[in-house]
């Protein structure tokens, strides 16, 4: 088996440039769903359960892209055919979804049509983003993975700051932030169109420039054996998973659930502590979804350069803990900040806590994994640690919402406690490596 061979910056870029424009739409729907489902007229105690979609759709399309992607050889290549349906149909539904309201359907019908278009839009995003992880392990060398993902994980962000803040620089530019009552103002609507045609062009860009190997080739530099390591039943491994895996899963429930909840109410949350309303006909309102998105945005560049520093840790186990509970201090904060620049403040904290979940966890479990086998089978596996909190979240949210006194702010604490009780989970890890010496 051949090494394979050294990629120029520009090529292993070309290999993930698309990432930008899918986590664009990303963004768009992390930050702006809640807004437009109240806007459309949805009951804040059923609001977390147009969020069981999303994960709900990860954790069937991603193990489904990978196996199908597989078996795939085609004059247009392994992976890039998945990912150019997955994002051709992502543009189509971000240019129906935020037009729900403006198809002249009962309120009924409205959040029915609005519910389809929200899972065809996470299955796209799911089908159009894992190609291009595969793309990395399918084509770079072991010795510029490290450079690769990096790059990928800069797209990944950079995407998210300009997702999260279209609906604010629109409104800035002068697009109409308000809308008759049951209808997503211009500003949000414009910023999916716009994300959808960013989506599109770059991923056509990958498609161009990016050329996969034939089956010869990938053979001459990837060992087919792995391919073929004997199948085992998802039960038996989970049966036979390490510990680790099962502990950084306890801690991935408590900080993913605090996770959903963020994304379900912090609109609200932050609309009900600064401008002081929930009402989503107000021109208020929209202000604070604006508002919402640039947050977001701070909290993505937050991650970034917090993602830095944890390397610089002597402990992983203490940059993981102490980067949660920055982040849940920064969600208990919001519902006391009153100044919309105060806000400021809590997103960066929260900013920490999101970049070491993106990254420990996989340490701990990749380490504790090394000589079980099946390592992309239990990576798979592990994505299940991602999804299920939220859908149990999602399925519990209303409940909560209710026994506080349907306070969104209120929810934010929660997420706090949430975020709290996973770093006091951290406590039950060793890094594999850290034992070692």
């Amino acid at each position: 088996m051949k090494t394979k061979p050294d990629l120029t910056f520009w090529k292993l870029w070309n290999l993930s440039f698309g990432f930008f424009g899918v986590q664009i739409a990303y963004a768009l729907q992390s930050a702006n769903i809640s807004r437009i489902f109240r806007t459309l007229g949805a009951d804040p105690h059923n609001l977390s359960f147009f969020w069981i979609l999303p994960p709900l759709m990860g954790i069937l399309v991603q193990p489904i892209v990978g196996t199908l992607s597989d078996k795939t050889w085609c004059r247009f290549g392994r992976r890039i055919p998945y990912l150019f349906v997955g994002a051709a149909m992502a543009v189509a539904v971000m240019c129906l979804l935020p037009n729900s309201g403006s198809l002249g359907l009962a309120v009924s019908t409205v959040m029915i049509f609005g519910l389809v278009m929200l899972m065809l839009l996470d299955t796209s995003i799911n089908m159009a983003m894992q190609p291009f992880k595969m793309l990395v392990g399918d084509m770079v060398n072991e010795k510029q993975k490290a450079k690769a993902y990096s790059i990928q994980s800069f797209l990944c962000n950079a995407g998210s700051v300009v997702g999260f803040l279209f609906p604010f620089v629109f409104t800035w530019i002068g697009l109409k932030n308000t809308a008759p009552e049951g209808v997503v103002p211009p500003s949000v609507v414009w910023s999916f169109y716009i994300g959808a045609a960013i989506l599109i062009l770059c991923v056509i860009y990958t498609t161009l420039k990016v050329k996969e190997w034939n089956p010869q080739e990938y053979r001459m530099y990837n060992p087919v054996s792995e391919e073929k390591e004997d199948k085992a039943n998802w039960f038996a491994l989970l049966k036979n998973a390490p510990s680790m895996f099962w502990k950084v899963g306890l801690v991935q429930f408590f900080c993913w659930s605090a996770l959903l909840y963020m994304w379900t109410y912090v609109t609200d949350a932050v609309s009900e502590t600064v401008w002081g309303t929930t009402d989503s006909t107000t021109e208020a309102y929209q202000v604070a979804g604006n508002w919402t998105g640039v947050l977001y945005a701070i909290q993505a560049m937050g991650s970034v350069v917090w993602a830095t520093l944890l390397p610089r840790f002597k402990s992983t186990k203490l940059a993981y803990a102490m980067s949660l509970v920055l982040g849940g201090i920064g969600f208990a904060l919001i519902p006391f900040c009153p100044d919309k620049y105060l806000q400021i403040v809590p997103f960066l904290l929260i900013g920490c806590g999101w970049a070491a979940m993106l990254a420990m966890p996989f340490t701990f479990v990749t380490n504790a994994l090394q000589g079980y086998g099946h390592m992309g089978a239990y990576l798979g596996l592990f994505n299940g640690t991602i999804c299920v909190p939220q859908i149990v979240a999602a399925l519990l949210g209303g409940t909560i919402f209710t026994a506080l006194g349907g306070h969104q702010s209120t929810m934010m604490i929660v997420s706090g406690v949430l975020m709290g009780i996973g770093a006091l989970c951290v406590a039950g890890l060793k890094d594999k490596k850290a034992v070692s010496n």
